[in-house]
């Protein structure tokens, strides 16, 4: 495999918990990067209190936020246009009925250039008759779409969860925040409070999937596609959409990931077949529009369904390629791409080894920025060629499979490795490769 000669860098220094978002984590000027401090190095125990960025070039670190009263944060991401960043909070004050978990965590914005308060994205109400425009349960890892206007999440219920109900089930979904849409949250219980925008679900999931068929029992992983949504077959552009992962049952009873999308209306105030609140014993239903279906059918593969690390389906900026991760016939982890209007995929990439991480495409739709075997990669989408950016890790410096995020300009990509620090221990440190 051929090494292209590019700047590789680490930008941090030190101890500390550091951890990047899969995708989003530049400032549209491409100078910062923003992450967290939860302390692992896989992120996956909640613990961070700040939000910071650090100056790619100087190594200067900001703290944009810093959680209080007991809450803890993650999972940042910045606008596309201006210098704001979501994240994931966790309840403040918390209690034995009320800590942390995938149904009891929000959305906030903060400045940048005034940074230290928060704004809350979207609203709380778990007292029936629950809010339209408000959600019962927790949101987490929040994207904004090109236009900083709406933000995806996935999302999980708060009332089914603490529910005995056989009817609705806590199941995962994917949900948008439409902002400038203000939601007021009744005041009848401590942990409801008011949001920014008006927030749904848009993914339809049943807790009893019929084997064989297109049913899903959890919606995840989810990307916006294209910079502008997609041109269909017969011309017309579908302005928003978002490609996601759904697990469906086979006919021998499996349980696999495949891709789906959901198109999404202008409108997403107005109900489609059932309240968008919701009710007591029935999850949110998505707004009047919205059509979601299936683009994969890979349980007929020698290796079934989307496979590799955990990674979030991403779309190419024109919206026509939407990209993902499986295994060929030979059991090694490869790049795919499927049109947002299904039909047969195409492999990308025929390398001998897996792709071990998360990926982004760049700006131009040309390539792909992953890692594999210990290095940062990028791939040539049109000619499925693969080419090192680094040099393979060490023992003592182990990349991470989380993120690997090309940079605005399309000039850099953030990752992150582990590596000891001086007096002892590990750290996750934010690395960078520059393009020539």
């Amino acid at each position: 495999m051929r090494t292209d000669a590019v700047i590789d860098r680490q930008v941090t220094q030190g101890p500390g918990g550091r951890i990047l978002t899969n995708t989003g984590v530049w400032s549209p000027d491409s100078e910062w990067i923003v992450y967290d401090t939860r302390s692992d190095a896989a992120g996956e125990l909640f613990d961070g209190r700040r939000i910071e960025m650090v100056q790619v070039e100087t190594g200067e670190v900001r703290v944009l936020y810093e959680a209080a009263n007991g809450a803890h944060c993650g999972g940042a991401t910045f606008h596309p246009r201006e210098p704001l960043v979501v994240f994931i909070l966790g309840p403040e004050k918390p209690t034995p009925d009320w800590t942390y978990n995938a149904w009891h965590r929000q959305g906030v914005i903060v400045d940048a250039l005034n940074p230290g308060r928060h704004r809350n994205l979207d609203a709380r109400d778990i007292v029936p008759p629950f809010t339209a425009g408000a959600l019962r349960g927790g949101s987490h890892v929040h994207v904004w779409d090109a236009a900083g206007d709406w933000i995806s999440f996935t999302y999980e219920d708060h009332s089914l969860a603490s529910s005995s109900s056989t009817e609705g089930e806590n199941q995962r979904n994917v949900g948008v925040s439409v902002l400038g849409h203000p939601v007021k949250a009744k005041g009848d219980h401590p942990r409801n409070h008011d949001g920014e925008a008006f927030s749904v679900l848009v993914t339809s999931t049943t807790s009893r999937p019929k084997p064989g068929s297109d049913d899903i029992v959890r919606a995840f992983e989810e990307a916006w596609v294209g910079i502008g949504g997609y041109v269909r077959s017969d011309g017309t552009r579908q302005r928003r959409a978002l490609a996601f992962q759904g697990h469906v049952t086979t006919s021998r009873g499996a349980v696999i990931s495949e891709a789906f999308l959901v198109d999404l209306p202008e409108d997403l105030t107005r109900p489609g077949d059932g309240p968008l609140e919701g009710t007591t014993t029935r999850r949110p239903a998505p707004p009047r529009g919205v059509s979601q279906r299936r683009l994969t059918f890979l349980m007929d593969r020698k290796y079934p369904g989307i496979q590799g690390p955990r990674h979030w389906l991403r779309s190419s900026p024109d919206g026509s390629q939407i990209a993902f991760l499986a295994r060929d016939d030979d059991g090694v982890v490869q790049l795919w791409t499927i049109s947002p209007e299904g039909g047969e995929p195409r492999q990308v990439t025929r390398n001998s080894s897996d792709i071990t991480s998360a990926f982004t495409w760049s700006p131009s739709g040309e390539h792909i920025a992953h890692t594999m075997d210990g290095s940062v990669c990028q791939t040539h989408v049109p000619t499925g060629e693969t080419r090192r950016l680094s040099l393979p890790g060490s023992a003592d410096s182990v990349l991470r499979p989380e993120a690997c995020v090309f940079s605005p300009d399309g000039r850099k990509i953030a990752y992150m490795r582990r590596t000891g620090v001086t007096g002892g221990g590990e750290a996750n440190q934010i690395c960078l490769v520059s393009l020539p």
